[in-house]
């Protein structure tokens, strides 16, 4: 990962007993944790120890499809990438893909703000953090 924003950005997971609902399948809530737990591995590894320092993001909306489950012991892939921005949103796509038959399993588009570590409001991001974290629009 070079922190380019064309780049796919992959965290591979295992499904485990707690992810499982009574219907012996992942719970849908647990595709949203695993579309967090991509972005954030994304930010981690693509921003400078100074953004780490100074951004967190919040989420200000979720949109997710559910195409197929994930069972038990299954190995996932969270693929995840950056899309456009407007002042204050980036928007973020993920695919979560079951590695074994490669299916998809989810597709979501999240919308993230930047927000000061400091002052906890939104924030304005400088044009580095803009290319790492948005394509052109």
């Amino acid at each position: 990962m070079n922190g380019s924003s064309s780049d796919h950005f992959q965290l591979r997971i295992t499904v485990k007993e707690s992810d499982i609902d009574p219907l012996g399948h992942v719970n849908n809530i647990v595709y949203l944790r695993w579309v967090q737990d991509a972005a954030v591995a994304h930010w981690r590894s693509a921003a400078t120890e100074a953004q780490k320092e100074n951004i967190l993001w919040v989420v200000t909306r979720h949109e997710i499809d559910y195409k197929r489950p994930a069972r038990l012991g299954d190995e996932i892939i969270a693929v995840t990438w950056v899309g456009k921005s407007t002042d204050m949103i980036f928007e973020r796509h993920t695919e979560i893909i079951r590695e074994k038959d490669n299916s998809l399993l989810s597709k979501a588009k999240t919308f993230w703000c930047p927000v000061s570590r400091i002052s906890g409001k939104p924030m304005r991001v400088d044009s580095d953090v803009r290319s790492r974290f948005s394509v052109p629009g």
